[in-house]
């Protein structure tokens, strides 16, 4: 007898999946409603065993979506966007004792499979082997829109469903798997015409759960992490070189200590490959030289993606101007990790000087990198002053922010450092700051500089007194060195003196990106619209 592989398997949802998750996404909802790479990130990234996909013969055609949550917000009134945290399952909290179904969706062309059937049958175990409470949702109510002159009201229309005076086949089926209808959510998800954005406020009880302290521990993110990283930061200096050479040489005398250090990451600073510019014989004008300086970009992309592997350490490559397909130029941070995978950021917020001497255009999107030290972002030096850049990419599950930066004098160097630990206060993160010092004076716009790198921490108990882990002396080539507890961060954000990021205001405010800004492998954050997700039957 010959041996054949299943063709429906359903499994815990990866980061790679997240590109067909999102063509799943808009075959279900369409292009306008469809879920963006980051959101799915996020999800997975802030609670990856509650993502499940459902794969059949290779491809997937079903996605479920899930967090965990206090009981009383989840038996509380609230919105789809409010407790979802804008889609990013931002709100999931390991300590709560509520699991909360925040999407489930099927291929409309795999349907029939039960492919939904097989969605609440892993939430039922997950959450009794995490040995919660239960399991909360808000469900579609489809049937309502068409009845709405006999049910004035959403309740009516469903106790009505209750009582078998009619069905609704989304109510019907989530009742027969074991919900129980407890309300209705009116506003939960404007967007849904058909049930005029009421959603079925429904419940399942774990029978096997007891009020005694769980015996399996629901803050197993921690497990998935190491428990620090140390993380180094290059102070580069700009001198005059005699030729290329002696720039990489420079490059990798720093990665070369770093590892040595047994660091994970080292960092470099904004525009750093500038110094190269130093070999012309002659004086080149501004936008001359940010198009002689993109010629590089393949040469250095292949050296540092070498180093990255050959001293097994993951290496934040600063930035370096590139030539876009259409002509125009970015200013582009690329990351080398040690397994030889290579990720680009664009600086989305050029400054008014790159602008004008260089004609640098800005990017699109901002997404959270995979490493094997957990999910980190970048920002690139006046990104840092835009709080919304890091507020995307911690919800996608970044921990550390890497800024790479290139400040002129010490007013422009306070405006990124104080930015940069505003942003690790509020987005309760850890954030390293890589700049450069000394001067090229033969090339234009590069003739001063000043920093003081550094990598800042929150200001709580767990971390350095003054938020600062490791600081180097100001204008001075070096390397600072620490030392990036992710536990104590994580703790931090459910336990700590404050909780920003569990405190905020969804009700309130939330961080969209614009329609358009994010496709399959977007650098981007989520599209700004009233999503069409929520829990629905096959």
């Amino acid at each position: 007898m010959s041996d054949t592989q299943p063709k429906l398997i359903v499994r815990n949802a990866m980061v790679a999946d997240a590109p067909a998750v999102v063509s799943l996404s808009r075959r279900v909802y369409g292009d306008v409603e469809s879920y963006s790479p980051s959101e799915i990130r996020g999800q997975i990234n802030n609670f990856p065993e509650g993502q499940f996909v459902a794969e059949y013969e290779g491809q997937i055609v079903g996605y479920c979506a899930t967090f965990i949550i206090d009981e009383d917000i989840a038996l509380g009134r609230h919105t789809w966007m409010e407790i979802t945290g804008g889609g990013y399952a931002a709100r999931h909290n390991p300590d709560g004792n509520m699991l909360y179904g925040m999407e489930v969706c099927v291929d409309p062309s795999f349907r029939r499979l039960r492919i939904g059937q097989r969605f609440y049958r892993v939430r039922r175990e997950l959450c009794q082997y995490l040995e919660l409470k239960g399991i909360v949702f808000g469900g579609r109510m489809p049937g309502y829109g068409k009845k709405l002159a006999n049910y004035p009201t959403g309740a009516a229309y469903l106790n009505a469903v209750i009582e078998k005076d009619i069905r609704d086949q989304v109510i019907n089926f989530q009742m027969a798997q074991g919900f129980e209808p407890i309300g209705v959510l009116p506003g939960y998800m404007p967007s849904d015409t058909p049930s005029r954005g009421y959603a079925t406020h429904m419940v399942w009880w774990n029978p096997l759960h007891h009020d005694a302290e769980r015996a399996v521990s629901t803050t197993r993110h921690h497990d998935r992490l190491p428990q620090r990283v140390r993380v180094a930061t290059v102070q580069f200096q700009m001198r005059r070189i005699e030729n290329t050479s002696e720039f990489e040489s420079n490059i990798e005398y720093f990665v070369d200590v770093a590892s040595d250090y047994e660091a994970d990451f080292v960092a470099f600073p904004e525009l750093f490959t500038l110094q190269l510019l130093a070999l012309e014989e002659q004086r080149l004008a501004p936008l001359e030289a940010i198009k002689k300086i993109t010629k590089y970009k393949d040469r250095f992309c292949t050296f540092m993606q070498q180093l990255a592997v050959s001293y097994n350490i993951n290496i934040i490559g600063g930035s370096h101007p590139t030539m876009m397909e259409n002509g125009d130029i970015r200013n582009v941070s690329y990351v080398f990790l040690r397994d030889g995978a290579v990720y680009s950021q664009d600086k989305l917020h050029p400054t008014p000087s790159e602008r004008r001497w260089w004609n640098i255009k800005g990017g699109v999107g901002s997404a959270m990198i995979p490493t094997d030290c957990g999910p980190i972002g970048v920002m690139i030096c006046y990104d840092s002053e835009f709080p919304e850049l890091a507020r995307t990419l911690v919800d996608q599950g970044a921990m550390i922010l890497f800024v790479p930066f290139c400040t002129d004098e010490r007013r422009g160097y306070l405006r990124v450092r104080y930015c940069c630990h505003a942003r690790a206060v509020e987005n309760q993160c850890y954030v390293v700051m890589s700049g450069v010092v000394g001067n090229l004076p033969n090339v234009e716009t590069m003739d001063i500089h000043y920093a003081e790198s550094c990598i800042l921490t929150p200001s709580d108990f767990p971390f350095a007194r003054d938020g600062v882990a490791a600081d180097t002396a100001a204008n001075t080539e070096t390397i600072a060195i620490a030392d990036l507890s992710l536990r104590d961060l994580l703790t931090s954000r459910q336990s700590g003196s404050v909780r920003n990021l569990a405190d905020r205001r969804f009700d309130l405010y939330s961080v969209r990106f614009a329609k358009g800004s994010n496709d399959g492998t977007d650098n981007a954050a989520g599209p700004a619209r009233q999503p069409g997700h929520r829990e629905a039957a096959e």
